[in-house]
């Protein structure tokens, strides 16, 4: 089920796999979007399955209705339906925010020194809107000081070829995005510009390695068109 998970104590920090659920065909096996033409009964048992290994009610697992923007939610407890941004905040323990991804760059965020935690979905076009910044900059609204912040596996820069002008547009957020494929075309490294937004922010970054193209253990919009959604995923436990 877990491509990699951190269990400190204070908090669970985990990216999904493939494994572990009962989808099926281009789906298979733990699916977590609702969204993208799988059995929504499939997709609620794995949902499910996620929420029975973070030892949570499945309510208690927010997703979120993700538009590649920059708008950020803080959320209380439960939801009925799932916020129409790309960020969530919360400071409520045993509250558990997801990050569904296919190549793009989840971000999982927590206060080292409080109860805060966020989880961030950051593709080419939330890096250019600033989603990262946003989310710091909301979780510091809240009190947040000491920022850590994990980034999960995503498309890597040789494998993310686009027309040149794309690559400029995100080189001129951050340089660091500007990237050559493994072709000798233009790329973006999406997941070293959010890395670098992070650092600009004075957020220590860890970086879990990982190219969801290259990867089978990982869901890939990029190698197989349709196909599921893997997930970052954060929890505070409580006291």
């Amino acid at each position: 089920m877990f491509y990699w998970r951190v269990d400190d104590g204070p908090s669970v920090r985990a990216f999904t796999a493939r494994s572990g659920g009962v989808s099926e065909g281009p789906y298979a096996a733990l699916n977590l979007g609702g969204h993208v033409g799988d059995d929504a009964t499939a997709v609620l048992e794995n949902r499910r399955r996620l929420a029975a290994a973070l030892a949570l009610d499945v309510e208690r697992v927010v997703y979120m209705d993700q538009h590649h923007g920059a708008e950020v939610a803080v959320v209380e407890g439960p939801v009925d339906a799932p916020p129409p941004v790309d960020a969530l905040i919360t400071e409520v323990p045993d509250l558990a925010l997801v990050a569904m991804v296919a190549d793009c760059v989840p971000v999982l965020i927590r206060d080292a020194d409080g109860p805060a935690i966020a989880a961030v979905h950051a593709g080419r076009p939330g890096l250019l809107a600033g989603v990262v910044p946003a989310t710091v900059a909301a979780l510091r609204d809240l009190g947040a000081r000491r920022l850590r912040a994990t980034v999960g596996p995503s498309v890597c820069a040789r494998c993310y070829e686009v027309p040149v002008d794309l690559r400029e547009a995100a080189a001129a957020i951050r340089p660091e995005a500007r990237a050559i494929s493994w072709t000798g075309t233009p790329a973006i490294d999406v997941a070293a510009g959010v890395v670098a937004q992070l650092a600009a922010d004075a957020v220590t970054v860890d970086w879990v390695p990982g190219c969801t193209r290259e990867d089978p253990a990982l869901f890939s919009h990029r190698r197989e068109g349709r196909t599921g959604r893997s997930a970052g995923v954060i929890v505070r436990r409580s006291a």
